[in-house]
């Protein structure tokens, strides 16, 4: 069912819905941004239209809802360990398609990726719930249409905002209680077809081994500095390391954390016996590109990227993961070519 609301009554909606739901949506932070003068957009609790940005695309994903930077696991007191409680609280994030689909990949990897569920991962993933933005323009680093990303069909509410009123298609019959005395409509979501950047994904058989070896890494390795924005940024990347935080002077109570961690940064890789299989940065970056566009599409049979570009955005050297996908693409032929 779809509904016409006018801007001035969406404010009475959220409301309702804060009576059960934490809202998240991309919010702007005044004079917050990388330099004093610039603003910083992210996804942070909302409770009126006012503070929702619908115009800028996030430094960072809405990912840290289902996968905190820092989660604690359990406490423990050198006796017993004591699992953290579970909140229960219900979420409803204000996103857009690709992120949906960024969200579905991270499903893949703490939920379908062993022999067990990640239940720390699912009992908040069981909790989210989506109300897409219309968004059928995009950004200038985005790629999703290239990487199959810009649809989805998994939402609760999908939205088209305009001056004067936001069209409403729900899904939802718990939220649909809140909306049945607006104006019915014919809405349909709508979604970008064509981006300002495209790219082809090379298919599986192409990837070979001898790639791994291949001269275009040699780049990153000069170029890239290991500061580990990409991985932040990224709404799939989703390593993790864990941290045991002892309570004053005895390191027998304290509590284990799950935190944040990225395949770019320095000590990650390095194992017991101060082994370290990916030392170059160039190494670090063929591992992301693969793990995105091969490793992950040949277990789960799609990409892993969606496409948001925000690596792009924040990379201090300016590299473009579109243009390493490009350069991969171009390998594959001359290899073809010399073969």
């Amino acid at each position: 069912m779809s509904y016409r609301v006018k801007r001035s009554e969406f404010d009475d909606i959220l409301s309702k819905l804060q009576e059960d739901y934490k809202i998240y949506a991309p919010t702007r932070k005044k004079d917050k941004g990388t330099f004093s003068d610039t603003d910083l957009v992210l996804y942070d609790r909302v409770s009126s239209l006012e503070e929702i940005d619908f115009n800028s695309k996030t430094k960072y994903s809405p990912k840290e809802v289902v996968f905190p930077i820092t989660q604690t696991l359990f406490y423990f007191n050198g006796n017993e360990y004591i699992e953290a409680e579970d909140k229960g609280e219900k979420v409803l994030v204000f996103l857009r398609p690709c992120e949906v689909n960024a969200f579905k990949r991270l499903d893949k990897i703490f939920l379908e990726n062993g022999p067990q569920e990640d239940i720390y991962y699912k009992r908040l993933r069981e909790k989210v719930k989506f109300v897409v933005v219309e968004c059928t323009e995009g950004f200038d680093s985005c790629f999703c249409v290239s990487m199959g990303t810009n649809r989805t069909d998994d939402y609760s509410v999908f939205i088209r905002v305009s001056d004067e009123e936001i069209f409403c298609e729900v899904k939802d019959d718990e939220l649909a209680e809140v909306f049945v005395d607006k104006e019915s409509t014919d809405y349909s979501p709508e979604f970008i077809q064509e981006n300002k950047q495209q790219v082809e994904v090379p298919a599986l058989e192409d990837i070979t081994t001898d790639l791994f070896d291949s001269e275009i890494w040699k780049e990153y390795s000069k170029r890239c500095i290991g500061c580990g924005r990409c991985n932040t940024v990224c709404p799939t990347c989703s390593c993790w390391t864990m941290q045991d935080i002892s309570y004053q002077d005895n390191e027998n109570i304290g509590e284990r954390r799950r935190v944040w961690a990225g395949c770019h940064i320095d000590g990650y890789t390095e194992m017991a016996g101060g082994h370290d299989f990916r030392t170059t940065y160039g190494d670090r970056m063929r591992f992301k590109t693969l793990h995105k566009i091969y490793d992950f599409r040949k277990r789960f049979d799609i990409d892993m990227c969606v496409g948001c570009g925000r690596c792009e955005d924040v990379c201090p050297q300016y590299i473009s993961f579109v243009g390493a996908i490009k350069k991969l693409n171009q390998a594959i032929k001359e290899g073809k070519n010399n073969g």
